[in-house]
């Protein structure tokens, strides 16, 4: 015969599981509205004081939150209808207090999508023409590092400043690096992993590599 109070030590546990499967979701229900309400309220949109920081802040665009890094907001000109994907790098100059940085540094055209882990490093100029679109953790500068001084860490070396710019309607793919004295036309692909190095790019054409080369014209 089985112990009389077998019954109830059995019950127990599964009253104590059951607790605990519905505390966890509780939790993490409430977790997931609490993240989603932070980002809401955290994002820059026009209107905000964040925003009114900026240059120019365009009808529609917002910035997720959180960004990975943001300064120099006022050199900072962002049009209309574009959108800055979480962890996002956007910045002008070298600190928040340099004198020297032009007025419009960085420059987001309308309707452009930057990517999640994206950097848009500008220390002169770095202009972006309208609906371009960024994929994840591109990076694009328009300063690199210099290296002639050989008794000077790399890192203390600032290298030459040379704009960057990126024509309209054209498309970075995922872990691109954009540098320095880049120019790329209108309607360009730069493939996924593509190093863009100082010069022209004409328009209407799919590049790739490191450092990439025209692989295809689409005109």
């Amino acid at each position: 015969m089985a112990p009389p109070l077998l019954g109830t030590v059995r019950c127990r546990p599964m009253a104590e599981r059951s607790w605990r499967w519905w505390g966890r979701r509780v939790a993490n229900d409430l977790v997931h509205r609490g993240w989603y309400q932070l980002r809401n309220f955290g994002a820059i949109a026009p209107g905000t004081r964040a925003a009114d920081r900026f240059g120019a802040f365009g009808a529609g665009s917002i910035i997720a939150f959180p960004p990975a890094s943001l300064y120099g907001e006022r050199h900072i000109h962002i049009g209309a209808g574009t959108m800055v994907a979480p962890w996002a790098t956007l910045a002008a100059g070298y600190s928040t207090d340099q004198p020297d940085v032009p007025e419009r540094a960085l420059v987001l055209g309308d309707r452009c999508v930057v990517g999640i882990r994206t950097g848009l490093v500008a220390h002169e100029s770095i202009v972006v023409g309208d609906d371009v679109w960024f994929g994840q953790d591109v990076f694009v500068t328009d300063s690199n590092h210099g290296f002639d001084d050989l008794d000077v860490p790399i890192g203390r070396q600032v290298g030459k400043h040379e704009p960057v710019t990126i024509g309209a309607g054209s498309w970075i793919g995922h872990g691109a690096v954009i540098l320095p004295g880049a120019e790329i036309g209108r309607g360009v692909v730069v493939a996924a992993g593509s190093v863009v190095r100082g010069g022209r790019i004409p328009d209407h054409c799919v590049v790739a590599g490191v450092p990439a080369k025209i692989v295809r014209r689409l005109s």
